[in-house]
């Protein structure tokens, strides 16, 4: 007697997971905002960067981690500008920025802050937040002369954006201090806002929250999801702070050794051995 056959409206079908961890970078990401391949860089005998490969896709916000030493704001400084890689390609928004001034990397979309904020000596932080805005009339001496009215306007439009935006993150009432004596926290949200100044696409974060008290990290959250929910801003984030950054990136491109290890999903990437492996055996800084 054969085996009865099962209902078929009783069969659950066994679906394969969706995968949520790749190998190395994942590359095939349809709105690229920034592409970064096969760069590298060397400090004498020491392999900072090595062939890293990764793409920020638009409207994210991804999450760059790994061990002290993996490399990671060496990358931010050649992706920015602020070191020329050598080997390898940075492009934002379709552009080659390649070896690119800071300031031409900005103008293309691209604006970073810095794990350590520097404070600006002599300046309150109204005027540390006018550093922000690029493309200024007043920064050219013959439009100071030919066209007075024109600097006059840019000049009072900046300075009502940057009381905006000092609102926007709830500092208004540190503008008119001395920007050196400012916690640096506070730091942290003045350098923030500034940065939206600039009308960035992208925003790269170095250790947004290093060195913050909790209840200021919260805040620093909240205000970093706002800027991708409402104003549409792309983030890359880089992040000692677990807790923080598994709960705010998606993706999380994972670095070892100067290279792209995995990327994926926060939940996977937690739970994948190799990574596990790279942040207890991780070299030191």
């Amino acid at each position: 007697m054969s085996e009865q056959e099962p209902d078929p409206e009783t069969v659950v079908e066994e679906t394969e997971p969706t995968q949520s961890i790749h190998d190395g970078p994942n590359l095939d990401k349809e709105d690229v905002v920034l592409r970064v391949d096969d760069l590298q860089k060397r400090f004498g005998g020491l392999v900072a960067t090595d062939h890293a490969s990764f793409a920020v896709e638009r409207g994210t916000i991804t999450g760059l981690i790994g061990p002290n030493g993996a490399g990671k704001s060496t990358i931010f400084n050649l992706v920015s500008g602020f070191y020329e890689p050598d080997g390898g390609t940075v492009t934002v928004n379709g552009a080659d920025v390649t070896g690119k001034a800071p300031y031409e990397v900005a103008d293309e979309g691209l604006v970073r802050t810095f794990q350590t904020p520097r404070k600006l000596e002599g300046m309150t932080v109204r005027e540390a937040m006018l550093v922000g805005p690029r493309e200024q009339p007043g920064e050219s001496f013959l439009q100071l002369f030919t066209d007075p009215g024109a600097v006059r306007a840019a000049e009072t439009a900046n300075i009502e954006d940057a009381h905006r935006m000092l609102e926007t993150f709830e500092i208004d009432h540190l503008a008119t201090q001395p920007a050196t004596d400012i916690s640096g926290g506070q730091m942290k949200l003045v350098e923030l806002a500034r940065a939206m100044l600039a009308e960035p696409d992208l925003l790269l974060l170095d250790e947004p929250v290093a060195g913050v008290n909790p209840t200021l990290a919260v805040k620093l959250r909240e205000h970093i999801a706002r800027l991708n929910e409402e104003e549409d801003i792309t983030l890359c984030i880089i992040e000692h702070d677990m807790e923080f950054i598994m709960n705010l990136a998606d993706p999380i491109i994972v670095l070892d050794q100067g290279s792209v290890l995995v990327e994926g999903s926060p939940d996977a990437v937690r739970a994948d051995d190799r990574v596990i492996d790279a942040y207890l055996g991780g070299p030191g800084e």
